[in-house]
């Protein structure tokens, strides 16, 4: 494991994901090596010939510039790191982040593999409307240590409870959901009394990850090569079009409220949670950075 502490300028960088105003990231790199983390692409930008999960580098940040500009915003932890990875432990640069925004308004939202987190739910739940989801796309602890090298799903489930008890709106990000694998209304039904919101998403399967992942379905699941195939080279829409129906029929069962991915607004907390399909994010993004620039140009003429 290659670790570095480096200097970062403005720690708070604006975005256009359509769920905040500002991406933080306190670490490059992530030591849970998720063989199908689409944030793998920035090797391109840091210039790190390791593979992905062998380096992280620690950001280190002057004080945040008028903290007052931030009050109402909303800030992501993280888009492309585990704010919560292990060496938060030894660095903890997530925490000294949150504890230098604690008193400026801002409103946050944390996702995360780790149970490390419950350290700073003290500090979180000072945040208003703080948000907090937790990856779960499995409750086979096999296929999980495939996949990942963070905590347990138990652990993470255990997480999830404790900041669900303790008033913190919590998600359960069903994500990516793997085709023929992933089992997404046994996770609902495992996770339906300890949190608000349960989001959907599809593996969606794109740069370096995509030979890797389809390398791993071969070897290890051949009997679904030829699903995959027609999902991921014919662009079949037919798995997900059926898994929508499956969701949709127990939600109705369930008297849970079911969003699907054509609302365009944020799926409300609930209780029972509310069940948000998200298994076209890569258009929802493109749309919501057209209606964004659309917002702007109209600004700039003075309408």
């Amino acid at each position: 494991m290659i670790i570095r502490e480096i200097e970062a300028g403005n720690i708070m960088t604006k975005t256009n994901l359509p769920v905040s105003d500002y991406a933080v990231n306190p670490y490059v790199g992530c030591t849970h090596a998720c063989k199908y983390c689409y944030a793998s692409f920035m090797k391109r930008f840091t210039n790190h010939p390791e593979p992905w999960g062998e380096f992280v580098d620690v950001k280190r940040w002057p004080a945040i510039a008028a903290p007052g500009r931030y009050a109402g915003k909303e800030a992501f932890l993280c888009s492309v790191t585990d704010p919560y990875q292990p060496l938060e432990k030894r660095y903890g640069r997530t925490r000294a982040l949150l504890e230098q925004l604690l008193d400026t308004g801002i409103s946050i939202s944390i996702s995360t593999k780790s149970d490390l987190i419950l350290r700073d739910l003290d500090l979180i739940r000072q945040f208003p409307g703080a948000q907090v989801a937790w990856s779960v796309n499995t409750l086979d602890e096999g296929f999980r240590r495939e996949m990942d090298r963070a905590v347990s799903i138990e652990r993470r489930l255990e997480a999830m409870r404790r900041f669900y008890e303790a008033g913190v709106q919590t998600t359960c990000f069903v994500s990516p959901i793997f085709p023929g694998i992933t089992d997404a209304i046994e996770i609902i039904e495992r996770v339906k009394g300890q949190c608000n919101l349960v989001w959907l998403e599809n593996l969606n399967l794109r740069g370096e990850y995509r030979k890797r992942i389809l390398g791993w379905i071969h070897e290890r699941r051949p009997e679904l090569d030829a699903l995959y195939h027609e999902i991921y080279t014919g662009k079949s829409r037919a798995y997900w079009t059926a898994l929508d129906q499956e969701i949709g029929s127990y939600a109705a069962k369930a008297k849970m409220r079911y969003i699907r991915d054509d609302d365009r607004h944020r799926a409300p907390f609930g209780e029972p949670p509310v069940l948000c399909n998200y298994f076209y994010h890569e258009e929802i993004t493109k749309s919501a950075k057209k209606e964004k620039q659309h917002a702007v140009r109209m600004q700039n003429h003075g309408s």
